[in-house]
């Protein structure tokens, strides 16, 4: 490392001479990279629901939960598979990995949905597959509170 050292001292020209050329790369690095405020990340989710009138809570998840999820699991790319059985109702959400082909994602849901739809009860209503929109959602959300007035709030948040 001493070496190293010597030799950037006594050839100061050539370290002066790198040194700039690193910066130059670098501004032009800087320069020439993409930037986004707000990138689209395409993640694809997609939720499945399916109703059920009058059918219990426990009802649903044995009638309506359990066959959908035995099927849907089955899917390539699918990264989590959320369920939620309520009175009358049951629904999946299904979170692909970021940068998985979305028609292929939806036409696989939509297939093995309806492979699905012969597990269920006839008298179920026909399962909806729907896409969710991330870009729709908020990057972030801020809650301001304190002991100033609320229009010295709205200044300092704007």
């Amino acid at each position: 490392m001493k070496a190293f050292i010597a030799a950037a001292f006594s050839r100061n020209r050539a370290a002066i001479l790198l040194l700039a050329v690193l910066l130059i790369m670098g501004s032009i690095a800087y320069a020439t990279i993409p930037k986004e405020a707000a990138p689209e990340i395409d993640i694809p989710v997609f939720t499945v629901t399916v109703s059920y009138p009058g059918i219990s809570t426990e009802d649903s998840a044995r009638l309506l939960v359990e066959p959908l999820e035995r099927k849907l699991q089955s899917i390539d790319g699918l990264d989590t598979l959320t369920a939620q059985a309520g009175e009358g109702f049951a629904m999946l959400q299904l979170e692909f990995a970021a940068g998985f082909d979305n028609e292929k994602a939806l036409r696989d849901v939509k297939d093995e949905t309806e492979k699905a739809e012969q597990d269920l009860p006839s008298d179920a209503e026909k399962p909806t597959v729907q896409e969710v929109d991330l870009s729709l959602f908020p990057i972030l959300t801020v809650a301001l509170s304190g002991n100033i007035p609320e229009r010295d709030l709205i200044q300092l948040a704007r």
